[in-house]
């Protein structure tokens, strides 16, 4: 390359560098609002005053709210199902898998800046039936990684479920999580994990493990 024209390769990657960072920012705004107001109760107005950006600005980015929020279960999804992949390749001892697995979903619930994932439960009914159809693309290949989990779980003898229903219920207890759980009571998210894996896998009550001060009211996490 050329003296001349190594600068304007250097422009070139700079802009990128600023659209991908002004894209990432419109999709965790996005997240939020979508998540704390729904996502018809979330304007474009109110993305746009979130990122500090002119109404008209994102466009450049999506052409429609709805491609925001197709974009927003997307991005949960992928980051999602790269964790939980991330922890299957480490081929670990099925009880220990699953309890990395459901530690990871829980954070992906409820962890600091971590709207993406609740957005696609309390939102899908909101997608158009083609944007529905290329997110359900992703929600299986996460719902398999944890289908195949639980089966090497049952085959070790620590799970009993031998249905999908019983996988369906899994979820369902996690995910409703989300909705109950305060951050300001009595349980921090691995005290809570800590009590779900115990619970799933029906092994004998311990004390939980206090996680919040000791002169602090003893409030329920719910």
């Amino acid at each position: 390359m050329s003296a001349a024209a190594r600068p304007k390769v250097l422009r070139k990657r700079k802009a990128a560098d600023v659209d991908s960072s002004r894209r990432q920012q419109l999709l965790r705004a996005s997240a939020r609002l979508f998540r704390e107001k729904g996502y018809d109760g979330t304007s474009v107005r109110d993305i746009a005053q979130a990122t500090g950006m002119q109404s008209g600005s994102w466009v450049y980015h999506f052409a429609t709210k709805h491609g925001m929020l197709e974009a927003v279960m997307k991005e949960g999804l992928v980051d999602a199902l790269a964790r939980i992949e991330a922890i299957t390749a480490l081929e670990l001892p099925p009880r220990q898998q699953f309890d990395q697995l459901v530690r990871t979903h829980l954070d992906t619930l409820l962890g600091a800046g971590q709207d993406f994932i609740p957005v696609v439960l309390y939102e899908w009914r909101s997608l158009e039936p083609p944007a529905r159809r290329r997110v359900a693309v992703l929600l299986k290949r996460y719902e398999a990684v944890w289908e195949r989990a639980l089966a090497q779980l049952r085959t070790a003898g620590d799970w009993s479920g031998t249905t999908r229903i019983d996988a369906l219920l899994l979820f369902g207890a996690l995910n409703w999580i989300a909705r109950w759980y305060d951050p300001r009571g009595a349980l921090d998210v691995e005290a809570l994990a800590d009590e779900c894996i115990r619970f799933f896998l029906r092994t004998p009550s311990v004390p939980v493990r206090k996680s919040r001060s000791s002169g602090r009211s003893r409030r329920a996490s719910s």
